[in-house]
């Protein structure tokens, strides 16, 4: 298997080269070559597999330089009960009306970003044994992938992280979580600015090849594409467990901002996962159900970005959304770079010539939901069935409800549990969110941050300080 870049300018290189790398070096991301394709009778025989099991038939497909053993042992290390301690690893969890919750906030930071990253955290230290290397992770977050990347990667040989994320617009549990954290590896920075200019400074350091070869940067943003392999795994547990038939459709509902989430979702499906709706819910940050609507592309300002009470998808450039248009136009890179040329110059570019294909080729619709579309669905969960559910899931399930179709199981992606956000909880239904008895003190414990202006400059020369020589 070998990987090529959106942008076209990239050597094929192997899988643990793009896990390194991050961003490609001509500003594309990276992908393989082609997909593999899933057969019915081997779709059929995964079903009796746990979770790890079908991480290491997955990713297998993914990952031909590590050798099949050393990928099992890789997978059982992130995916076993230690890690994600509930009763199921992923449970479906019905609400009703066929539609049902993939429990995907089971691990260590009650979100659905452990799912990859705790793998993430294993092939990284893996491969840099391998090659008796190091490498700085730089990445960005608006509220949950911070946390669940410095979980699986604190204490890790070889590797340091410098994490992003912006000052004040995270719930007071995610930026607990974050900066409670006392381990020498790990380095929060919050910004003075919104997630897309902490993202953007990410990308431009990882586009400086000079800075970036020198001191070993990598990612563990969506824009690495071990982040996404990791995710197409929980599409097909989702299918497994809610299908009794061969080729049964479901639809999956996923909330999304930088579009890593959905885009894994429309990997399994390219692959032959029996998909038949990608919902994608967004909040008032609609930049992405925009386009789904009109095939306009128009990313809005850091001052025109909505702080939410589903902060995580508080996003108005989603990294991950070139690697869709990549497919949309017919894997030609060129039109890729003329699409990114666009968008510098005039802030947007224009698709609505291919709209059509949109959900009758790839299966994508999209809804948005409020604020107190939020509130009354959290609600409305929680009277009729006793589960809580955390404000982006509620996004999800809001507009999900659109598109449930007799016969065709609706999926809701679960993002996290909804202590991370007791405050929305607490409005919606007059009771604060119950918090595990482990991270009850969370609050009470010492934070450790830097509070820096948002500026790529002033990023570049912390690294530069505290990056290991």
């Amino acid at each position: 298997m070998k990987y090529r870049s959106t942008r076209g300018a990239m050597a094929p290189m192997d899988f643990s080269d793009i896990l390194l790398e991050g961003l490609a070096p001509d500003g594309g991301l990276a992908l393989p070559a082609s997909l593999p394709k899933i057969s019915a009778e081997t779709l059929e025989s995964w079903r009796a597999l746990d979770y790890a099991d079908l991480a290491t038939e997955i990713l297998g497909l993914f990952i031909d330089d590590i050798p099949r053993a050393d990928l099992s042992r890789l997978t059982h290390a992130a995916y076993n009960a230690e890690v994600f301690p509930g009763a199921q690893m992923v449970p479906l969890k019905p609400l009703g009306k066929g539609v049902s919750l993939v429990g995907l906030s089971e691990g260590p930071t009650l979100a659905f970003k452990d799912m990859a990253m705790q793998f993430l955290g294993q092939v990284f230290e893996y491969v840099l044994d391998k090659r008796q290397a190091s490498l700085n992770i730089l990445g960005a977050t608006s509220g949950d992938t911070g946390s669940a990347a410095e979980y699986a990667l604190r204490g890790k040989r070889g590797v340091t992280v410098f994490m992003l994320s912006p000052h004040g617009r995270m719930s007071e549990f995610q930026r607990a979580q974050m900066y409670s954290l006392q381990d020498g590896n790990i380095h929060n920075i919050a910004l003075k600015g919104v997630f897309d200019e902490c993202q953007d400074i990410v990308k431009a350091l990882a586009g400086d090849l000079e800075f970036k070869s020198r001191y070993h940067l990598g990612a563990v943003n969506s824009i690495n594409w071990a982040r996404i392999a990791a995710q197409v795994v929980y599409y097909f547990w989702g299918w497994l467990r809610a299908t009794t038939a061969p080729g049964q459709r479901v639809s999956y509902a996923v909330p999304s901002g930088n579009f890593g989430n959905i885009l894994a979702g429309h990997v399994a499906r390219q692959m032959g996962l029996p998909i038949r709706r990608l919902v994608l819910a967004t909040n008032e940050n609609n930049v992405l159900e925009e386009f789904f609507r009109t095939g306009i592309y128009r990313p809005r300002s850091a001052s025109d970005t909505h702080a939410t009470s589903s902060p995580s998808m508080d996003i108005s450039r989603a990294s991950n959304f070139e690697r869709f248009v990549f497919d949309l136009l017919d894997q030609d890179a060129g039109q890729v770079r003329d699409c990114w040329k666009q968008l510098e110059i005039k802030g947007e570019f224009d698709l609505s010539r291919l709209l059509p294909l949109f959900e009758s080729r790839y299966g994508f619709v999209a809804g948005v939901s409020t604020h107190q579309d939020r509130l009354a669905t959290i609600k409305k969960v929680f009277g009729e069935t006793g589960l809580l559910i955390d404000p982006h899931t509620a996004d999800a399930v809001k507009v999900a409800a659109a598109y449930i179709e007799e016969g065709i199981p609706m999926l809701v992606l679960e993002t996290a549990l909804p202590a991370k956000f007791g405050e929305t909880i607490q409005e919606a239904i007059g009771q604060p969110a119950p918090v595990p008895e482990h991270l009850r003190e969370l609050a009470a414990l010492p934070q450790r941050v830097q509070v820096m202006d948002c500026d790529v400059h002033v990023v570049r020369d912390y690294i530069r300080q505290h990056a290991p020589a």
